[in-house]
């Protein structure tokens, strides 16, 4: 018995003093903190007279001959909460250490800041922000910067920006305000079209269970100094997702009339606009993306179940439109806002280092010291990006790379995925769509959505008979996949609408490593065998919205109907002898709301609006339904 006593004991004291080394390290950073900085809370009046409150964390030796750069966020989610990152956070010590003057600003009716709040705010027309009259969150990025430059001694009148996801949004509209003093911005993750591919919609497909919870957290909060976040107009909460949402709300119209009962005023908005109107396209910034003259460093993950559209899209935008602006682009292996923590795995899947310490060494301070500091040009590749399955940064000059050749892969007969057009007739597989019995977008139960499910093993779904998959042969070499992929589907329905869901899976053909091993030991949906069914990427068209976001048609039974949308951006390798998936199914529950397959306003759908679709998808000469890779050479 002594010697797994001795284990017990020899892991205890290993446990214990890793411990005490975190509660070290924190306590250090909060020890240089409270020696190094002072801080400042203070309301900024802007042109129509509202105050915006702002918490300004200023180094103590900040004078006159020691200068310092502003490095500022703009929230929604409670300035307060955000200070406390600077030294809770080790990459936030980082950049404490490093010396900045650090800004917190409530966005305008958000917490202590005064006006009404509007959700992503539309940009004014007017381009020159200094003279417009109009408010808009440019224009109060524009007037917090002039106050701060005249009311914080200290400073070296140079300023910067980032946030993450919603204050990535507000990061990209404080670009827009192009301020003489904004040197550099960083979009990270940023909310950009809620219709198109970020948050509330893909493609116009609703992200149900995503915005069920955020609706009530988000437009309850209290900005009378509350700490706990309110779920307001929520009875409970329950376990199982699944089950709650397929029993218990049912559909969004009941959601409205039993639970939200036109409390919030987000939800109402959203409803009276199920088309990508003027509504949806007046709050994406990217519009206004022109003659942008700080640098950018637009950041995001390959695995970010929020807004990997945002990101990439705002990076293709800026190079796209304002082509005179340093445009850099950084892509991890993270989920949302990953690249702030060790990022060294995300569910399943080890990335072989910690990730995020690299990025916020060799990318992010890097970069901001450069425009800040030094104001020099940043030394950064166009683009930095991790490649997936082989664990490896790699630089471009910018992104997509230049060197990649297309590669069409089609769906055959026998579920078979083949790199030549079919020659077959007639041919199709078919499924049938029962929304009373929707596939479900994980092997997992728990409420909220998790953020493994971009990487998961997707057996589970292989083995339904509402899900196809096409799998390739084993591959003879390794095959590096680098930006979109677009997905070409010849299909017929036996009703008038459906969802359709494309994923591209890496199918492993090796047992798991010892450490890939232990970390699902506990999971019931892995085990560590030969076929693991690694999700790379997936998308979902709302079918109706096949040729036109703003004008929806709906499908003629039975008529072979061409379907196309694009799959976001990805980095990965398939290593020789894995094969590469294809599924297609028309359900992905809970994540996204079900189709009641039938051509109608689906916020206002009843639950008997909800049938049954019989879904086929050709493959056959005439009907070769394929993808499209972008193949990396050499």
């Amino acid at each position: 018995m002594k010697k797994p006593i001795l284990l017990i004991f020899g892991f205890l004291l290993a446990f214990s003093i890793c411990k005490a080394q975190t509660i070290n390290s924190t306590e250090a950073d909060s020890l240089y903190y409270v020696s190094h900085y002072s801080l400042k809370m203070v309301k900024i009046q802007m042109r129509d007279k509202i105050s915006l409150y702002a918490e300004v964390h200023i180094p103590n030796d900040a004078s006159a001959t020691k200068q310092y750069p502003f490095l500022m966020t703009r929230t929604p989610y409670n300035a307060k909460g955000d200070s406390k990152r600077l030294y809770a956070n080790p990459s936030y010590a980082k950049l404490v250490r490093e010396g900045y003057i650090f800004v917190f600003e409530d966005v305008r009716g958000r917490w202590r800041s005064e006006g009404k709040f509007v959700h992503e705010r539309p940009e004014g027309k007017n381009a020159d922000k200094k003279n417009q009259k109009e408010i808009d969150e440019s224009t109060d990025t524009y007037d917090t910067l002039d106050w701060l430059l005249a009311n914080i001694k200290g400073n070296n009148g140079k300023a910067g920006a980032f946030g993450v996801s919603y204050p990535g949004f507000y990061t990209t509209t404080a670009a827009l305000s192009n301020h003489p003093a904004l040197k550099a911005v960083s979009p990270q993750a940023p909310v950009t079209d809620w219709f198109k591919g970020d948050d509330v919609h893909h493609n116009g497909a609703f992200f149900w269970m995503d915005f069920f919870t955020f609706l009530p957290f988000f437009d309850n909060d209290n900005p009378a100094n509350t700490k706990e976040h309110s779920f307001g107009v929520l009875p409970f909460l329950e376990a199982d997702n699944y089950d709650y949402f397929l029993h218990k709300v049912r559909t969004p119209e009941y959601a409205n009339s039993h639970l939200y009962k036109d409390s919030i005023q987000a939800w109402n908005d959203f409803r009276n606009h199920p088309d990508n109107d003027s509504y949806w396209r007046g709050m994406n910034p990217l519009p206004h993306a022109n003659a942008i003259k700080a640098a950018v460093l637009t950041v995001g993950g390959w695995y970010d179940a929020e807004d990997l559209y945002g990101t990439l899209k705002t990076y293709e935008t800026i190079k796209a439109q304002s082509p005179k602006t340093e445009n850099k682009l950084a892509m991890g292996p993270w989920s949302h806002g990953g690249w702030w923590a060790k990022g060294d795995s995300l569910g399943n899947t080890s990335f072989g280092s910690q990730t995020g310490t690299y990025y916020i060494d060799s990318i992010f301070m890097p970069f901001m010291n450069a425009h800040l500091k030094t104001g020099s040009k940043d030394k950064l590749a166009g683009a930095t990006v991790f490649e997936t399955g082989t664990n490896i940064w790699r630089k471009f000059s910018s992104w997509p790379p230049s060197n990649t050749a297309d590669k069409a892969v089609y769906l055959s007969a026998d579920q078979n995925l083949i790199f030549e057009q079919p020659l077959a007739k007639n041919s199709y597989s078919e499924y049938l769509s029962d929304p009373a019995h929707p596939v479900p977008y994980q092997n997992v139960v728990s409420f909220e959505r998790t953020r493994d499910y971009m990487v998961d093993d997707q057996r589970f779904a292989s083995r339904r008979p509402d899900v196809i998959s096409f799998e390739s042969a084993p591959l003879q070499d390794d095959m590096t996949l680098a930006g979109v992929i677009s997905a070409d589907l010849l299909v017929s329905l036996s009703t008038t609408d459906a969802d359709l869901v494309v994923k591209v899976i890496d199918v492993l053909p090796r047992p798991l490593n010892a450490k890939e091993a232990d970390r699902v030991g506990s999971a019931s949906n892995v085990a560590p065998e030969q076929g693991y069914q690694h999700l790379v990427r997936a998308e979902i068209m709302r079918g109706k919205y096949r040729n036109s976001l703003e004008k929806p048609e709906p499908f003629k039974p039975g008529e072979i109907t061409s379907v196309k949308f694009d799959l976001p951006d990805l980095f990965h390798t398939f290593k020789k002898g894995h094969k590469i998936m294809v599924q297609i199914q028309s359900s992905w529950f809970p994540l996204v709301d079900r189709n009641p397959q039938q051509f109608l306003n689906i916020y206002n759908a009843k639950a008997e609006d909800y049938i049954k679709s019989t879904i086929r998808v050709y493959h056959d000469k005439d009907h070769p339904s394929h993808l499209v890779f972008h193949v990396l050479k050499g």
